[in-house]
């Protein structure tokens, strides 16, 4: 499985760092970790900036199981959901579920915006560069490679492993 980590709010290092460890202890081992890149806002351009990192991780969950670990483990890291594109404490979201294509009500894997987004394809670049993409069929680095996205990644650390 392979996870992106954000925080714009508070204490960015040490959020990302605390859902390190809940992402550990929770959901299962975690076996890479990317840099930590400091990234524009997406989306919602009014924001301070965000701290970004991409984690690959083994776990015995289903995707059903792990989305709702995932919820928890943002509420008890003290995220409040009110609307789309704000400020968060953490945000963790599922890029890829192994090879799977999953479609629900609640979840869609890939990760719909992936492919769009510098902030989420620079770490995985430096993660998984010859990931292939199970839908669009083109690896990490040629997605990355034909992206249009202007908005600023700047790799800060490589603190948490």
């Amino acid at each position: 499985m392979v996870l992106l980590l954000g925080s714009n709010i508070g204490q960015r290092i040490i959020n990302l760092a605390n859902a390190v460890l809940e992402i550990n202890e929770q959901l299962g081992k975690i076996i890479a970790s990317s840099s930590i890149y400091e990234t524009a806002p997406w989306g919602n351009e009014d924001q301070e900036s965000f701290l970004n990192q991409v984690i690959i991780l083994t776990s015995a969950l289903s995707h059903e199981k792990m989305m709702k670990r995932i919820l928890l483990i943002e509420e008890k890291l003290g995220r409040i959901r009110t609307k789309k594109w704000e400020p968060r404490i953490i945000d963790i979201d599922i890029l890829f579920f192994n090879d799977e294509i999953i479609s629900s009500e609640n979840l869609i894997i890939p990760h719909p915006g992936l492919h769009e987004r510098k902030f989420t394809l620079v770490p995985l670049a430096e993660l998984i560069p010859d990931y292939l993409h199970p839908v669009l069929k083109k690896t990490i680095a040629e997605i990355l490679n034909g992206l249009k996205d202007p908005l600023e990644v700047k790799k800060i650390s490589n603190l948490i492993a």
